[in-house]
Order: C-alpha cells, then sequence, then structure tokens
C-alpha cells in the first residue's frame, strides 16, 4: 500500500545525546501552491540540526513535506510553519531550515529560519 502525505512528525531517541553532531536533511521535491495565484511554486528544503534528546524519523520528514503539495501559503510562512513543527516535534538544540524557491516572475527567493532565534 503506498504511502500518504500526514503532519504527523515522528522523532526516534538519539543514540549519541551527549556529543554535538550537525544532521543535515536535504529534499528537492518540496511543492506548495502559491497563496495569490494557486499555482504550484517548488524549493528545495535544506535542515541542519543539532540533536539533543531526539532526531527526526525520515519517512515521517518525507510524509510531512509531501503534505504541504497543496496548501496555499507565501514562502516566508511556509518555511517558518516546518521550522516550528520540527522544533515541536524532535526538540533540537539548535535547528535551521532554508527553502530555496525556484525561480518564479524573474525573482529567486531563499528563506532561512533558525531555532533559537538568532535575533
Amino acid at each position: 500500500m503506498p504511502s500518504e502525505p500526514s503532519r504527523d512528525l515522528e522523532a526516534v531517541p538519539n543514540p549519541h545525546p551527549g556529543r554535538d553532531y550537525v544532521v543535515t536533511c536535504e529534499s528537492p521535491e518540496f511543492t506548495c501552491l502559491c497563496p495569490m495565484t494557486g499555482q504550484p511554486d517548488f524549493a528545495t528544503v535544506r535542515i541542519s540540526y543539532v540533536p539533543d534528546q531526539s532526531l527526526v524519523e525520515l519517512k515521517s520528514l518525507k510524509l510531512y513535506l509531501w503534505s504541504y503539495r497543496n496548501e496555499g501559503g507565501f514562502h516566508e510562512d511556509m518555511t517558518n510553519r516546518i521550522l516550528d513543527d520540527l522544533v515541536a516535534a524532535a526538540a533540537p538544540r539548535r535547528m535551521t531550515v532554508v527553502t530555496d524557491w525556484l525561480v518564479r516572475g524573474g525573482i529567486h527567493t531563499v528563506v532561512e529560519a533558525s531555532y533559537p532565534d538568532a535575533g
């Protein structure tokens, strides 16, 4: 049976919680809908984090990102929502989410959001 999109992010135990190390995940196939036109937007999502007690389970991450396919949202909102949901699921020490959007209307957009907030 094929998998279905899901907003249920899962976390698994970190086998090395006493050490700071960086986990980087990249998905070049993120899609959502432009809230103004309804046309598809395409992005590469890069997630880098230093785990604490938990790791983000990768299949749940794939299904989570897939769940945005038919949803409208601005680039900035999508990036911050992804960060908020991942932080809530895995409680990392640090995390950064970068979305690198394909050119639309002659404009290339990259959005970066971090936890804890650097500002």
